[in-house]
């Protein structure tokens, strides 16, 4: 696969280490707001 390949630019793997981190942060906001709800 090679989008998993590491890029000489790095451009690829920094696009990819900010949408990880949105998703984790969207996945925290979410599970924070679920269990305020449930509580």
């Amino acid at each position: 696969m090679p989008a998993l390949e590491p890029n000489p630019t790095g451009g690829q793997r920094t696009l990819l280490l900010i949408l990880g981190v949105m998703l984790a942060v969207s996945i925290v906001i979410g599970v924070i707001a679920s269990f305020a709800a449930g509580h």
